[in-house]
């Protein structure tokens, strides 16, 4: 574990599958007295306004549960007394670092947490989850006052759910889940989808500036609320320009693009450019493997533009945006349809991360193998290629 002060650097790059700006919900929690359960995802830091009080007491931007008593004379809370906030993912993945934030949290924040994670149905209820099966994805660990704990995650499994224990009460102002996105391929088979989406597998291979916001952002669902959920380069002051790099969620043909520059008024770029390649398991292609997708083009502040890409561009698995010289974009869509490999490969992934349990389960609703061949199939992975008998 790693502890920084709150308004230090973001720990990861990967995105916040937890987080509100992707879909993540607090589905329930043992108890949210002084402080709502919501504020644990929002996207924006942390704040405080000292003495600033409601019927409850002092408001805190974050999670807070009463005082847990005990039963004994001085009813002091049992060592195995935990509260817990249960939180379903905007965007299932296999997550990397956690992070427990107790930003101006000081004389109440929670000597310990735990963090579980379990994959389960998108749509199950907190009465359903109560009987999943939970894996300890961060043991229990010490916290302290005001500060910003990151636990590094080593479990290589696909979760839907998390589960933040506090032992015994306190508050928690923002628990962040950052990860890689691991769609399931079956609501997409047959299907046109957005090939750069964060929910769809997308994500972000290289950038060449990110002062103002993160390039993530142009990747995520939904339409920017202010600039600031946008990328934003800072002011070139030389001959170069800006650029970012995207990796397909599979390897696909590309129909159409879309360079919204929403909210960018006196900071949009002047043109931009779209560049493909081919490169597969490559983090970011070399210089000599690109070809022109979208040949350098005017960009109008605010303003959605859409372009049809040429039939002929091929198979591709990344692109990349050139602005020019600086700027920002809001969203960037990459519309089109996976190849049968790229569809292959979406499955492959999504087979090899899901957990025994699940893998076991899924086999048994969706192909009918009895429990036992499906365990053995679990324990064969990571596949290289599909089974025969697991028909994505």
């Amino acid at each position: 574990m790693t502890a920084r002060h709150h308004d230090e650097p973001a720990p990861s790059p990967l995105p916040d599958l937890a987080g509100r700006t992707l879909g993540g919900s607090v589905m329930a929690a043992s108890d949210e007295f002084f402080a709502e359960k919501e504020n644990l995802i929002k996207p924006e830091p942390p704040t405080h306004r000292p003495y600033t009080f409601a019927h409850r007491g002092q408001v805190y931007d974050g999670w807070e549960t009463r005082r847990r008593r005990g039963p004994g004379p001085d009813r002091r809370p049992g060592a195995g007394d935990a509260d817990w906030a249960l939180v379903r993912l905007g965007v299932p993945g296999v997550l990397r670092t956690v992070v427990v934030d107790t930003a101006y949290f000081t004389g109440n924040f929670p000597p310990a947490c735990t963090v579980q994670a379990a994959a389960a149905d998108e749509l199950a209820t907190p009465e359903q989850l109560a009987a999943a099966d939970w894996a300890e994805i961060v043991p229990r660990c010490p916290l302290t006052g005001d500060a910003r704990h990151i636990f590094e995650v080593s479990d290589p499994h696909r979760y839907t759910h998390l589960r933040l224990l506090i032992h015994p009460d306190g508050g928690v102002a923002r628990l962040r889940a950052h990860g890689e996105p691991v769609p399931d391929p079956r609501p997409l088979a047959g299907l046109s989808f957005d090939l750069a989406a964060l929910e769809n597998g997308g994500a972000v291979a290289a950038c060449s500036d990110d002062y103002f916001g993160s390039p993530t952002n142009l990747l995520a669902p939904g339409l920017p609320r202010v600039m600031g959920e946008g990328w934003e380069t800072r002011r070139r002051r030389d001959e170069g320009n800006d650029y970012v790099v995207v990796a397909l969620a599979a390897a696909a043909r590309l129909r159409l693009a879309e360079i919204d520059t929403r909210h960018f008024l006196g900071n949009a770029p002047g043109s931009a450019a779209l560049r493909a390649a081919r490169a597969p398991g490559a983090a970011a292609p070399p210089p000599g493997a690109w070809t022109e997708l979208l040949p350098r083009t005017a960009l109008l502040p605010d303003t959605r533009h859409r372009f049809r890409l040429p039939a002929d561009a091929g198979e591709l698995t990344h692109v990349r945006l050139d602005v020019y010289p600086d700027g920002g974009v809001a969203r960037l869509r990459l519309l089109g349809e996976p190849t049968p490999d790229g569809r292959r490969g979406l499955a492959l992934r999504w087979l090899n991360a899901l957990p025994p349990g699940a893998f076991v389960r899924t086999a048994a609703a969706e192909w009918g193998l009895p429990a036992g061949e499906a365990a053995e199939l679990a324990a064969a992975r990571p596949f290289t290629r599909q089974p025969d008998r697991l028909p994505i």
